[in-house]
């Protein structure tokens, strides 16, 4: 439910520069300065291309979390785990959900007349895992006959503890998901219960238990959330300790974040008692990225880390800002450059649809603007261990923005919070770094990339942003 979840917000916060002091960035890292390490390189800034992926969004929970501001339908104690495909697997507000999901992907024109296939698929939500596999092998029958699959797409779902079996999980293999995504969030009774999960300990490792046998499925992901109310230092290490033992192939970090509406948003005020200091969420983060790195997790992007080759490839279509389809309530597609969100609420998103049909809506009609661009970019570059390339960056919006964005992190490059990297990317003294910014003509000679060092940089990040948007869009 803290996914970094991209498609369902319909811009990014455009803020003034801020002052400079460490916090957990928030989702909505990796121990070197040497990004080489990493099996998937970063993609060139070409918005323009067809998407190769699509998010679909499944609503249902079986109660709202108290830090959840996510478009979800809480479908209450009718929501009992199903084994197989049981009554209470054939929810109508599920079912009719589907049909009215179908009806917008059956209505959605491909961007590309070339039959460019969709490469990954992500089923979040809400608790996708809610949802009877038959209805999840419709979404996908639905995708692969508008948009084609490739040969072997990334399929990712999220489940929760407690909303699934074996066999459940066997069926959602048989029909094509092939990345698991576990949200468990805490290891610790009284946290699940103060976060309102519905799930306990018990059933966490149940659930992890049976993804880990589950044949055929060698890829999943682990969710957990730090600076949670009375979280204390023991408990985050606990938690970094059994995730660990769990042995996921991908592992997301989340820190809590405080938003307005939620039941979290009524109870408490972001660094007050009981929730940590910011300080003390610094902390967190920096027992995370250590812990996890000693285990041979590569920290890849603010809030992910994986083993060797097991880097989310959905999620990269978000960090390396790539276009992407996007269905389903509340979500936002990015299509030409430009984000486009879908209603939040059931009623809205019918009638969004059936607008979709009728010809009277289409995303073609929106515009992109350059200056928003670059922020993305700028902003979705830095949360990764890549970082901005320089070239890249340029050739798209102007040498001149790239050298004043460079200057403006000149002190912390010094400083060690920003690392500049040469086009093999190895770190440069900072030396390096002044003297290509004293001649115009010959910036980017020595410095290809910059990047946020890890964990301080990405404590940082926030902020070092901000400065950032501050040039770009001042």
């Amino acid at each position: 439910m803290l996914r970094l979840a991209f498609p369902l917000v319909s811009h990014f916060p455009r803020r003034k520069p801020a002052a400079v002091r460490p916090r957990p960035p928030p989702a909505r890292r990796y121990a070197s300065s040497d990004a080489s390490a990493f099996s998937t390189p970063p993609s060139p800034l070409l918005p323009q291309l067809p998407p190769a992926s699509a998010y679909v969004h499944l609503p249902f929970c079986r109660k709202r979390c108290h830090y959840c501001d996510f478009p979800i339908v809480a479908l209450g104690s009718s929501s009992a785990p199903s084994h197989g495909g049981g009554e209470a697997a054939e929810d109508p507000r599920i079912v009719d959900y589907v049909r009215l999901l179908l009806r917008e992907v059956t209505s959605t024109r491909p961007v590309s007349d070339d039959g460019v296939p969709l490469e990954t698929v992500f089923f979040g939500g809400g608790t996708p895992s809610l949802v009877p596999p038959r209805l999840v092998a419709t979404v996908l029958d639905a995708l692969r006959a508008r948009f084609g699959l490739s040969a072997c797409p990334e399929v990712s779902i999220e489940m929760d503890p407690g909303t699934f079996d074996a066999a459940k999980l066997r069926e959602l293999v048989g029909v094509g998901v092939n990345r698991v995504s576990l949200g468990v969030q805490a290891f610790q009774e009284d946290l699940l219960r103060a976060c309102g999960r519905a799930h306990g300990v018990k059933e966490v490792h149940e659930a992890v238990a049976i993804v880990t046998a589950c044949e055929g499925l060698q890829n999943w992901s682990m969710d957990l959330i730090s600076s949670l109310p009375n979280q204390t230092q023991e408990m985050w290490e606990e938690s970094l300790r059994c995730t660990v033992d769990a042995r996921p192939t991908h592992v997301s970090v989340y820190d809590l974040q405080i938003e307005q509406g939620t039941k979290f948003g009524q109870m408490y005020s972001p660094g007050v008692f009981p929730l940590p200091s910011d300080t003390e969420s610094a902390n967190f983060y920096k027992i995370a990225s250590k812990r996890l790195s000693e285990a041979g997790y590569n920290h890849y992007e603010i809030s992910s880390y994986c083993k060797p080759g097991y880097e989310c490839k959905h999620n990269l279509t978000y960090w390396q800002n790539r276009p992407f389809y996007a269905f389903g309530l509340g979500s936002a597609s990015y299509i030409n450059g430009v984000r486009y969100s879908r209603p939040r609420r059931t009623k809205e998103y019918a009638e969004w649809v059936q607008k979709l049909e009728d010809g009277t809506w289409s995303h073609e009609s929106r515009s992109s603007d350059m200056k928003d661009m670059a922020l993305d970019v700028v902003m979705l570059s830095l949360r990764t261990a890549w970082g901005l390339d320089l070239q890249s960056f340029s050739k798209s919006f102007g040498k001149s923005l790239a050298l004043s964005l460079c200057n403006t992190f000149k002190p912390f490059v010094e400083s060690g919070l920003v690392i500049a990297m040469d086009m093999d990317r190895r770190a440069l003294p900072h030396i390096d770094f002044e003297l290509d910014l004293q001649n115009e003509d010959d910036f980017g000679s020595r410095v290809a990339f910059i990047r946020l060092s890890d964990p301080d940089g990405f404590l940082l990040s926030n902020e070092l942003i901000s400065l950032a948007f501050g040039i770009i869009s001042p």
